[in-house]
Order: C-alpha cells, then structure tokens, then sequence
C-alpha cells in the first residue's frame, strides 16, 4: 500500500527544543561577532562584514543596509527553500541584536574593552582573533543547519547551493562568504594582510563546518555477514525499527552461499546493534562506514514514536 503524505500538527516538545537552540546559538554567534570580529577589524565573510564595507565606501548606515540585504535573502528564502527555513532565519536575524546589546551593556556596566580584552605583548594577534571567531561561529551554524535554520541571512545563500547543486554544506558557506571577502578590496587604506586573513577565515569556517555537522548527524552503513543473519534482521527491524536489505552473495574462499544484510544506523543504534553481537556471541564478519547523506524515507525517532522525513536531506 502507498504512503501518503500527511501534513503533522505543530509539535510544541519540538518548537521549544528548536526555539531553545536558535536562541542560545545566537548568543555564542554574537560572542564571536562582539568579542572576536569587531575588535579585530577582521573581514570575514557575512552580512555584517558586507554591511560594513558598504558602509566605508557609501556612508550608509549599517543598520539600513543590514535591513535591505537581509530583506532581499529572506525573500530568496522563502521561494527557493521554503517558509520553514525563511522563518526560522527571521528569528536568529532578529535576536542577534538583543544579544548584541546585552554585551555592550555589559561591557559598559562593568568596564570592559572588547578591544583590550586579551593582552597581546606584541601588538594585536589577528590569528588569535580569526581563529576563536571561526571556530565559535561554525559550531553555531552546524547546529543551526541541523535544525533547518541558520545563523544569518548570508547561509540562505549557502543553503541553496547545497540543496539544489548538491555541495557540501560547509563548500556553500566558503564560496558565500569569499565573495564578502572580495569586496573588502574597495575599502580605501585596507591592509592586504588584513583581506588575505579574511579569506583564510573564511576557507576554514566552510572546513570547520563540515566537521561539526558530521559530528552532529553522524550515520553508519553497516554490512554483515552471518550464519544467524536472521536474528539480528529482526532485531535490527523490530527492536531498532529500521530498515534493512538482504543480498544474496558467495564466499569467495569457501564459495559457500550467504546472506549479507545492509542497513543505515544512527551512532547510537550501532552500539546496541554491536551489544548484542558482543553478548549473544553471534558470529559475524561486520563493516562500517560513514555516510555523507541519506534522501528518502529516513525514520526520525522521538521518545513515543516515529515520523517518517520524505523530503528532508540529511546532512552528515
């Protein structure tokens, strides 16, 4: 029998845990943009970067051009990805000031100098700057590519690439974020060191990137093969409620006639899958890898039951 789709009510657990997350990934994004960004004087690739430049060269406030671009990508949004994507980037674009606020206002309440926060005895270390601020931010934008949302605007850009060319997620980010980097070109006076460090951010942010969201959404390919391949099927499918696939192969030593069976496991049900390898001491030749994507009926298991994901990609 066909499965139809059929459209979820709001799932009010889930809408906390995402509103929950969104809100405290802004916050460590704007620790990375207050305390590492700025007083550095750092290009790199964003919409406050961009926004900036615009601004040395026109004199337009930054607040108008940050509205204009962010109003321009959201629009892109929510054609090409879909309202989900677009609102939830309507709530990290618009938190992010508050954050920003709140950190001013604590700088001022207590006499902090974001600029002469780490001492440096030879002057500014801008890789100690670039560093901490890619690698705050690219943790952040792996969790909220996880949850379908971003840190920002600029990802929008990124996000298409990867959904509709297919790129690595974190290649996406890299390309977006060089072309921001390009236009720190026409700033009058800018020192060269200063763009080339912007670029070498933005490289590793796109590499940083991948690397969380892998961490985020690891999922194994395992191939067994075993004499007893008829218990762990029904483990696998009744216990672990997942799919599996049985091919029927030939030993190429013993030219025995087997049974391998394939299936797609979360780093979690790996484990249990290999417990009870290991204490029921069945006998098995395993294989495992990673994969980089899974497209189609992939179950998505919460604590009472499970929601079958048609459309949505996961990025591993």
């Amino acid at each position: 029998m066909a499965l139809e789709k059929r459209k979820n009510p709001v799932n009010i657990k889930k809408f906390l845990k995402e509103f929950f997350l969104m809100t405290f990934a802004m916050g460590i994004a704007a620790i990375a943009v207050h305390y590492f960004m700025q007083p550095s004087g750092l290009v790199v690739g964003s919409i406050s970067g961009l926004s900036i430049v615009i601004y040395r060269i026109t004199g337009i406030p930054v607040s108008v051009l940050t509205f204009t671009i962010n109003l321009v990508l959201l629009i892109l949004a929510y054609i090409l990805i879909g309202k989900e994507f677009g609102t939830k980037t309507v709530y990290t674009a618009l938190i992010l000031s508050p954050w920003l606020r709140l950190f001013e206002w604590i700088d001022g309440k207590y006499g902090i100098d974001p600029t002469t926060l780490f001492h440096f005895p030879n002057g500014t270390d801008y890789w100690f700057y670039l560093l901490c601020f890619v690698f705050i931010l690219s943790s952040t934008q792996a969790i909220l590519f996880n949850i379908n949302a971003s840190t920002g605007v600029l990802d929008i850009i990124a996000k298409i690439v990867n959904k509709y060319l297919h790129i690595d997620i974190g290649t996406s980010v890299t390309v977006a974020g060089a072309i921001i980097c390009c236009s720190a070109f026409f700033i009058p006076g800018n020192s060269l060191y200063l763009i080339c460090l912007g670029f070498i951010g933005t490289w590793i942010n796109g590499i940083v990137v991948d690397y969380f969201t892998a961490g985020l959404n690891a999922k194994k390919r395992v191939c067994i093969i075993s004499p007893e391949y008829e218990k762990l099927q029904d483990y696998i499918v009744h216990t672990l409620t997942r799919g599996c696939t049985l091919y029927h192969v030939k030993g190429g030593y013993s030219q025995d006639d087997k049974f391998e069976l394939q299936t797609i496991l979360t780093n979690e049900e790996f484990a249990k899958l290999m417990a009870k390898i290991r204490d029921e001491k069945i006998q098995a030749f395993i294989t495992a890898g990673r994969v980089s994507e899974v497209y189609g009926l992939w179950m998505r298991h919460s604590k009472n039951r499970s929601e079958l994901d048609y459309n949505r990609p996961l990025n591993i």
